[in-house]
C-alpha cells in the first residue's frame, strides 16, 4: 500500500516510518511531496488545526489519488492566549524560520515568571481516503517555555519547549524514541495506526 504525506519534512517522514514500523505496518510505502507530480499547495484558511489538515490531506488525495495523511500542529502558550496555534510556522512573519520564531517568542516571554510558562504542543493529523472519508486524530503535549534555546535535535519550537515528562530538558534534548513516545505529532499519528492497519488487511 502507498500513502501520501503531504510534506516535504524529511523529520515528519521519518517519525511517520518510525511508528508505522513500530505498529508491524510493513507493507506501507510513504511517498512524500518530492515523489509525487507538483500540485498546487492549498491554502490553509481553516483557522484550526483540524480543518487546515483536512485541507491538506483532501488536496492530496485529488493531486494523487493515494491515501493521504496531513498534519497541522503549533505551540500554544498559556500566556499568550493559545498563540501562536496555527500561526506557529510564520510567527515572526516568514514562514519557517525557527531562529526568529524563537528568538521572538522568547522576548514575547521574557518578563512572564516560571509559574506562568506553561504550553502545549497540539498536532491534529488527517487521513483522506479517495472514497471521500476523512479520519482525524489529535494529540497534546504539555509542558513549558524555557528561557533559552537547548539541544540540536528536532525542529520549530523544540529548542525552547520543556516536555512535563522531562523537566529541564528540552524536546530538542530528546532521542527520536523519546520523542515518538511522548509527542503531540507521535499522539496523533499513533491514533490513526488502526485506521491504516484496516486498510492494509
Amino acid at each position: 500500500m502507498r500513502i501520501h504525506l503531504a510534506s516535504n519534512n524529511a523529520k515528519k517522514l521519518k517519525e511517520l516510518r518510525r511508528i508505522l514500523d513500530g505498529a508491524g505496518l510493513h507493507g506501507v510505502e510513504i511517498v512524500p511531496l518530492s515523489d509525487v507530480p507538483p500540485y498546487p499547495e492549498p491554502v490553509e484558511d481553516a483557522g484550526n488545526f483540524a480543518g487546515n489538515a483536512i485541507i491538506k490531506a483532501r488536496a492530496g488525495v485529488e493531486a494523487t489519488g493515494l491515501l493521504s495523511i496531513a498534519d497541522d500542529s503549533g505551540l500554544c502558550v498559556d500566556a499568550l492566549n493559545g498563540m501562536p496555534g496555527v500561526l506557529s510556522a510564520r510567527w515572526s512573519g516568514s514562514h519557517g524560520d525557527d531562529a526568529a520564531n524563537n528568538a521572538l517568542l522568547l522576548s514575547q516571554m521574557e518578563d512572564v515568571p516560571d509559574g506562568k510558562r506553561g504550553a502545549a504542543f497540539v498536532s491534529t493529523c488527517a487521513l483522506a481516503i479517495p472514497d471521500g472519508e476523512v479520519v482525524v486524530s489529535e494529540g497534546r503535549w504539555e509542558g513549558t517555555i524555557l528561557r533559552a534555546c537547548q539541544g540540536e535535535n528536532g525542529f520549530g519550537y523544540d529548542p525552547l519547549f520543556s516536555p512535563m515528562e522531562t523537566p529541564g530538558r528540552s524536546a530538542a534534548e530528546l532521542s527520536a524514541d523519546e520523542k515518538d513516545a511522548l509527542s503531540h505529532r507521535g499522539k496523533a499519528l499513533a491514533g490513526l495506526v488502526p485506521e491504516i492497519a484496516k486498510l492494509v488487511r
